[in-house]
């Protein structure tokens, strides 16, 4: 089969790997209908993260049961579904939670180096009743693919941001997770949203959906917009040391600072005495994706959350490193990419 690596050196290429094995009796092998590029994809060309032998990358697929282990019983071969980002064995206390994070054995994310890639053409999945969602009636490809990972974390980052209803948040980062973090703080019932990013036409395209565009950093402007207190909220899409900052600086008094922003593995500066002395929440998520499935379908399906226009781009999976010079030049014009195999 084919499948999309990245090396030691950060380049992205196409190979032909052996097609997937049956990973036991409870997984499957899904034939890769779609997959895009998320923007955790890029830590591995920027060399945030050692790699020592080509990977098989990514983490958002959505395709069709091709094959079943014999203890799979609420699924058939044929059937179309979307695959969870995070993995968990599915068996134990902490999977019953339905959050794969708190799997005790140890979650997984697929496109790692443990788990294959999703960018390939064929894709084996583990626990294939817990890390499958059949795709659910009116909910597109595109959708299907942002319930694998960007809008469950997005969703995630508002939810565990505390925003009051009637509040004002503000969310650093404007690509797939951060767009989908502006939708879910409007969903959630924020009043205001300030969408924080340098790039002009993604603020553009945030304030089409009702948000007031910042250029970072955000502290001075979002303290002003707000007679000196700042934010209720503030949701970071980025995670770097800077973006952090400017989270912290930003929130008021009293307020929840939500990161889902990837990190790099250098270890972060935190002003913890201010923070302290400011009585801040801070929270960090890897988002539980099945646990967000029973929220968000509905909401999709009754269109009371919008995710139209989060992607903007497609190219065929033999041009993935095309794909990702665009994913990584992050412009207005490419803010969220479909790999078609």
């Amino acid at each position: 089969m084919r499948a999309v690596v990245v090396d030691s050196s950060g380049q992205v290429s196409v190979t032909t790997r052996p097609d997937p094995v049956l990973p036991g009796p409870d997984g499957a092998v899904v034939k890769v209908d779609a997959a895009s590029i998320c923007g955790s994809d890029l830590h591995f060309l920027e060399g945030h993260y050692p790699i020592f032998e080509p990977v098989g990358i990514g983490h958002e697929a959505v395709g069709t049961i091709v094959e079943l282990g014999s203890d799979v019983t609420t699924f058939a071969v044929g059937d179309r579904v979307l695959v969870s980002s995070v993995a968990g064995c599915g068996h134990c206390a902490g999977c019953a939670t339905l959050d794969p994070i708190r799997c005790v054995h140890g979650p997984q994310i697929f496109g790692s180096g443990v788990l294959g890639g999703a960018q390939a053409d064929f894709l084996a999945v583990p626990a294939a009743q817990f890390q499958l969602l059949a795709l659910p009636e009116g909910i597109s490809t595109e959708q299907a693919l942002l319930l694998t990972d960007n809008l469950a974390t997005g969703w995630a980052a508002a939810k565990r941001a505390d925003i009051p209803i009637g509040g004002t948040v503000a969310v650093i980062g404007l690509g797939a997770v951060g767009m989908c973090a502006v939708r879910s703080a409007l969903t959630l019932g924020a009043a205001r949203v300030f969408a924080v990013d340098p790039v002009q036409a993604r603020r553009e395209r945030a304030e089409s959906w009702g948000a007031t565009g910042v250029t970072p950093p955000s502290a001075q402007p979002v303290r002003e917009a707000t007679g000196g207190l700042g934010a209720d909220a503030v949701i970071d899409a980025v995670g770097s040391d800077a973006s952090i900052n400017d989270a912290i600086e930003s929130v008021r008094t009293g307020g929840t600072v939500s990161i889902v922003g990837v990190h790099d593995l250098q270890p972060y500066p935190m002003p913890a005495l201010a923070c302290l002395i400011r009585s801040l929440t801070l929270r960090l998520t890897t988002a539980p994706v099945q646990q967000t499935w029973p929220e968000l379908v509905p909401l999709l399906q009754a269109g009371r959350l919008d995710v139209d226009g989060i992607f903007t781009t497609s190219f065929p999976l033999d041009a993935a490193a095309d794909g990702y010079a665009a994913a990584f030049a992050r412009s207005g014009e490419h803010l969220k990419i479909r790999l078609d195999p």
